[in-house]
């Protein structure tokens, strides 16, 4: 029987068992360890022990970041792992889990032990590898700055902002299904469909994000009004102390700009009426749907149309595409969209076809057959 309030209990084996929490940096959570003892008093004796050992290695390392501090040699690694500490209640938890990847896979082994005060320009540019993707590099720098600026504002450390260098490499531009793959594709989705194919045609006709579909509940369509709300989204996060575990997690949208309502074509409509069931989600069932999944039926689909293989995110853009080449104003496409800005809708959405182009061109011989009938009139 356990002791209340002493963590100490009689186990099976007839041993008493004492529970001691002690945290661990490198999970960057508390664990529990145990000590043992034929009677209760052996077992209480040796938890008390190591209760004083390890408030006195908690008041070292207490000690020792006061004095770094007033020196003013903060080292990375302790101001990293504070800055979590104190952004992990404001942030989101897939923000949150995201910073602390990079922090764990990119800065703690290569600038952890280094004082905060020498991480400059010249140093991240010595020490990061130079085959990181630019997505990393800026997600790094991005961290980096922030750890910093917190080192700064806390300790009263003064550093600069780091600059991360302009990538000379071309960005690549985005890719959409020109409109003999469309075809292909609406032929594929409409051969035998199914609910991932569904779920394939329902991003043709609203744009939405991969994990916005994945978390999709029969409650957010409006049959009545032909309106489909977006308020969640899923996304697979590393879990808390283990480097390789990760977990389905369900948030709010993206962004207060990320929940919308987008109205649904009739056709979209009664496709979805056929699917309809008794389970919460409509492409997961009783939990939302896997975005991993998902992304593997896209490809089936895209196979079965013979197409080049695209990721779910080329379905987006190709919404976007279509929308402009059909008329729509940016800035309607960018509330459907979900955009704060329209400027990020006309930048990474919007890919004017070669159709679209021969169309806008071709349309300037009428205007000049004009402008010269009206000059060749005059002169008459």
């Amino acid at each position: 029987m356990a002791r209340h309030g002493e963590n100490i209990r009689k186990r099976k084996d007839g041993r008493w068992e004492g529970r001691y929490p002690v945290y661990s940096e490198e999970k960057g959570r508390k664990l529990y360890h145990s000590v043992y003892g034929r009677t209760y008093e052996e077992a209480k004796e040796k938890l008390t022990t190591k209760k004083i050992q390890t408030k006195g290695m908690a008041r070292k390392r207490f000690d020792t970041a006061v004095h770094q501090t007033e020196k003013g040699m903060i080292k990375f690694s302790f101001g990293a792992e504070s800055w979590l500490c104190n952004i992990k209640k404001s942030r989101k938890p897939s923000t949150y889990a995201k910073y602390r990847l990079i922090y764990q896979k990119h800065l703690k082994a290569v600038f952890g032990d280094l004082e905060a005060t020498r991480i400059t320009d010249s140093t991240v540019k010595e020490l990061l590898p130079e085959q990181l993707s630019e997505s990393t590099k800026k997600s790094i720098y991005c961290v980096l700055n922030q750890i910093l600026k917190f080192v700064s504002s806390q300790y009263g450390v003064l550093m600069p902002a780091l600059k991360r260098p302009v990538s000379s490499a071309a960005k690549q531009p985005a890719k959409v299904f020109t409109r003999r793959e469309q075809a292909r594709l609406f032929s594929a989705i409409y051969h035998k469909m199914d609910r991932s194919k569904l779920a394939v045609l329902l991003c043709f006709y609203t744009g939405i994000r991969l994990g916005e579909l994945c978390a999709l509940k029969w409650e957010d369509i409006d049959f009545e009004n032909r309106l489909l709300s977006v308020g969640r989204t899923v996304q697979r996060l590393s879990v808390e102390g283990h480097s390789k575990k990760t977990a389905l997690l369900e948030t709010t949208a993206k962004s207060r700009y990320s929940k919308r309502e987008i109205p649904v074509s009739q056709e979209v409509l009664e496709l979805l009426l056929q699917f309809q069931n008794e389970k919460e989600y409509i492409f997961g069932g009783d939990r939302p749907a896997e975005p991993r999944t998902m992304q593997n039926h896209f490809k089936r689909i895209q196979k079965e149309a013979r197409t080049e293989d695209r990721n779910f995110h080329a379905l987006r853009h190709t919404f976007a595409t279509n929308c402009i080449e059909r008329g729509a104003d940016p800035k309607s496409l960018s509330e459907l969209l979900g955009h704060s800005d329209i400027q990020i809708t006309l930048n990474r959405y919007v890919h004017p076809s070669m159709e679209m182009k021969r169309k806008h061109l071709g349309s300037l011989s009428l205007f000049y057959g004009q402008i010269y009938g009206q000059i060749y009139g005059q002169t008459d």
